[in-house]
């Protein structure tokens, strides 16, 4: 397994782009409710997002993008719309997986899989195992996901594997227990729809991640505004505890152009 630089025991390598995108993508609902449409349609057209998004962060170089798809406490909803959730949820795991590995995309699921029907987690397993070697672009898709839950899970099963932990252990002890202890910690958070909040998502790992909030719903959500995201991203000072003046002559100046992305930049 990879090894990465904690952002709160060393300074992580810099990039133009970001190495690790993670999304809320919050406004589907909305985004039916303005066309005077059930708010399944705003999920319907949400994949056809994600389908674009997952394309521009290949083209641009991003090594992994997580996207928040359901959240543990979404279960709080409708049970109409969870049922459609899951629903379409398998349907785009059988349509979508062939796609994303004749591009070279690596598929992984993170969260709380046990409250899940057995025909999405096999078919999401399946996906993991055939994806597995690729390397363009690493796409994770977070649910039944909480940033509490991850934290309690990876101390759980840290503990019953070393016990002798329980009376003190540091971050590298944990870091490989929590879901996604094969990433790098995520450089850019991107929240669509207009809130500003976290909401419980990859908590550990945001630690020193820059936060882009934009009021486009995430059906609207497309190459150009994850181009605004990451001109943005680049116009950061990243610290990382130090002063401005410690910080490599250039650093936090944009210099992105839109089609001027290379893969490893």
């Amino acid at each position: 397994m990879a090894t990465f630089t904690s952002s709160t025991v060393e300074i992580p390598p810099e990039r133009r782009i970001p190495r690790h995108v993670a999304v809320i993508m919050d406004g589907n609902g909305r985004w039916a409710r303005q066309r005077r449409l059930p708010r399944v349609a705003g999920h319907r057209q949400g994949v056809k997002a994600v389908r674009e998004v997952v394309r521009a962060c290949g083209e641009r170089g991003v090594d992994y993008l997580t996207l928040f798809a359901f959240s543990s406490e979404n279960w709080r909803r409708p049970a109409e719309e969870v049922t459609f959730l899951m629903q379409l949820f398998v349907v785009a795991l059988e349509q979508e997986v062939g796609k994303l590995h004749e591009n070279g995309i690596r598929f992984k699921l993170i969260g709380d899989l046990s409250r899940f029907e057995p025909r999405l987690v096999r078919l999401a397993r399946e996906a993991e195992a055939l994806t597995a070697a690729n390397q363009r672009l690493t796409l994770t898709i977070a649910a039944n996901y909480g940033g509490r839950w991850d934290v309690l899970q990876a101390a759980n099963r840290m503990l019953r594997e070393h016990p002798r932990l329980a009376a003190g252990f540091t971050e590298g002890d944990l870091t490989p227990y929590l879901a996604l202890n094969y990433a790098p910690e995520p450089d850019l958070f991107i929240r669509t729809g207009g809130e500003q909040r976290i909401s419980n998502f990859v908590l550990w790992q945001l630690a020193y991640t820059e936060l882009y909030f934009t009021d486009t719903l995430w059906p609207d959500f497309d190459a150009a505004a994850l181009d605004r995201a990451i001109i943005s991203y680049q116009q950061r000072e990243r610290r990382f505890g130090r002063t401005s003046e410690q910080l490599p002559a250039g650093t936090g100046l944009a210099d992105f152009r839109v089609g001027s992305f290379r893969p490893g930049e």
